[in-house]
């Protein structure tokens, strides 16, 4: 699946712009440590809680399959959205801050 991409380091001028950041993953993911700013709104709910997603919306998981399928839908819906390549894994290994 080709969905939109960016790198950590492309977010912070696309949060400028006035995107949000949306993490689908788990629960468990989520306490775990997440972007400080980021919505939350685990994967298997995206239908459902469709109007409770900014747009345009950096989608952002473990390391990018979920948010990528995320991203897909989203852009359907005729939403703006980008998958976040590398997930909250390279989000951490380019020394990027998470909060619990």
């Amino acid at each position: 699946m080709s969905v939109p991409s960016i790198t950590p380091a492309e977010v912070a001028a696309k949060i400028a712009d006035g995107w949000t950041i949306v993490d689908v993953r788990e629960d468990d993911e989520w306490a775990a440590g997440h972007v400080d700013g980021a919505v939350h709104i685990p994967l298997p709910e995206l239908v459902e809680r469709l109007a409770e997603i900014p747009d345009p919306a950096v989608c952002m998981c473990h390391v990018g399959g979920r948010s990528a399928m995320a991203t897909a839908y989203l852009t359907a819906q005729g939403r703006q959205a980008v998958n976040l390549d590398g997930g909250i894994v390279d989000w951490v290994a380019a020394g990027l801050p998470t909060v619990r």
